[in-house]
């Protein structure tokens, strides 16, 4: 059995072969080529074009003779007369006879005169009607446009016709042709050479860009492309360039800072845990006490707590795709409330808690929920508020205290990474300055913001998120 894709595999292969000839060559070599294409086709119509109208032109002309000279004569055989016949002047080259209906030549023009009736075809009515006849004429072959025009004569109805060689518009067209058989494929190469002149000039600015980039050095991102003029075009890939540089840039150094920050977050609770075990490993004898214990529990605690943050920080900024699914926000306001509702905590008041569903990630909301309620524990003096309402577009959730408040100047920043503001900075009761740039990272990746808020007193944290349906 034959496959039917067998057959036209040679074909297939040969073509697979031409598109990647053609894609392995210079985008120059491309663009001129193209362009030369195009320029043939357009110089071959226009060639094709100019030879119809040449042709049509010189035709018309002939055909304008032909039936003038036909009107003429048979204005004058309609009374008998054929002076105009006679004289042929200047228009030696026209041919005319005036046949009877019997088919004898009543008169005939002076250069086709004593000849049989050469012309057989009738004349359509009243009117002047042309024809394109090949054939011999007086013993001299070839093409002729012949006139003819029916008329009554005193001796009964006779047809008028005239014929002129298209001879000399054959020979005028073949050297119209010869001559652009020639010019044409020469104007199209010097228009080729001139379009592989200008693409190569347009492209020199890139091929400048190519090699200042590669020039520039992974260490060094802090140089930029020169912005010489080159075109709009080029001046802005040039610009678009630089700002793809400076945002590398910028990411590198956040990257540096991060992992300087994270070394010296993660320094003090390795080091204290370190010690500790020393000293258990120097005096085994010594008992572990209750206290040995806590605060082991809590250096573990807050090392674990610092990997987590770390760890939602990098997956946020490679950009990991979030789930999209149906997230109650409420359930998770009320779960955390009740998780942070313990004796001695902050009194919390949820009662402006409303049903709300947003579109997201459920453990990354979470997250957010956790660390907005979590950062409100630890500057609250006596009491939190929780609001969560649903005006049909949005969904607001807001976290207020009434602790210190954070100055207007620094509501921007405490949402960078590391970051704790003077009176939080205590190692027992602020973390480490993570919590609010997850928070508002996980936002932002959701379609959201937050800002803050005065409570008077104390900070009120406001997240706007897009409510599900929206």
């Amino acid at each position: 059995m034959i496959n039917a894709l067998d057959t036209g595999s040679p074909s297939a292969a040969r073509a697979v072969r031409v598109v990647s000839w053609w894609r392995r060559r210079s985008l120059r070599t491309r663009l001129t080529a193209a362009s030369t294409a195009v320029i043939a086709v357009g110089v071959a119509a226009a060639a094709v074009l100019l030879v119809w109208r040449v042709h049509s032109t010189l035709v018309a002309g002939v055909d304008l003779t032909v039936s003038q000279r036909v009107s003429d004569v048979a204005a004058e055989a309609a009374q008998g007369q054929f002076s105009a016949l006679r004289a042929t002047g200047a228009d030696s080259l026209t041919l005319v006879q005036v046949v009877a209906g019997d088919g004898h030549v009543v008169a005939s023009s002076a250069n086709i005169d004593g000849e049989a009736a050469q012309f057989s075809f009738p004349a359509q009515g009243s009117g002047v009607a042309v024809h394109a006849v090949a054939g011999s004429i007086a013993g001299d072959p070839g093409s002729y446009r012949v006139a003819a025009q029916a008329t009554s004569s005193p001796a009964g109805p006779v047809t008028v016709y005239a014929a002129r060689p298209t001879a000399e518009i054959d020979q005028s067209v073949r050297e119209l042709v010869a001559a652009l058989l020639i010019g044409g494929p020469v104007l199209v190469a010097l228009l080729g050479a001139v379009a592989w002149a200008l693409v190569g000039r347009a492209l020199r600015p890139v091929e400048t860009m190519r090699r200042e980039v590669a020039a520039i050095p992974g260490t060094d991102l802090q140089r930029r492309l020169s912005l010489t003029p080159g075109g709009e075009e080029l001046h802005r890939l040039a610009a678009t360039f630089n700002e793809l540089l400076a945002r590398i840039d910028d990411g590198a150094a956040q990257q540096r800072r991060f992992l300087s920050d994270a070394a010296h977050e993660l320094r003090n609770p390795v080091a204290a845990l370190h010690t500790r075990l020393d000293v258990r490993a120097s005096h085994p004898q010594l008992p572990l006490s209750p206290e040995d214990r806590q605060l082991l529990a809590a250096d573990a605690a807050r090392l674990a707590a610092l990997v987590d943050s770390l760890l939602s920080l990098a997956r946020l900024d490679a950009d990991a795709a979030l789930r999209r699914e149906p997230v109650d926000l409420d359930d998770l306001v009320f779960d955390h409330v009740r998780r942070i509702t313990t004796p001695g905590a902050p009194h919390i008041d949820a009662t402006r808690v409303s049903a709300a569903q947003v579109i997201g990630d459920r453990s990354a909301l979470d997250r957010v929920v956790a660390n907005l309620l979590d950062n409100a524990v630890r500057h609250a003096h006596d009491a939190i508020t929780v609001g969560l309402h649903h005006d049909g577009r949005d969904i607001t959730l807001t976290v207020a205290d009434d602790g210190p408040g954070i100055p207007a100047a620094d509501r921007d920043r405490v949402f960078e990474r590391f970051t704790r503001l003077d009176d939080a900075r205590s190692r027992d009761r602020g973390g480490a300055g993570l919590g609010l740039a997850i928070v508002r990272d996980i936002v932002l990746a959701h379609g959201g913001r937050v800002h803050i808020d005065d409570n008077h007193p104390g900070a009120r944290f406001t997240v706007t998120l897009p409510a599900a349906g929206s």
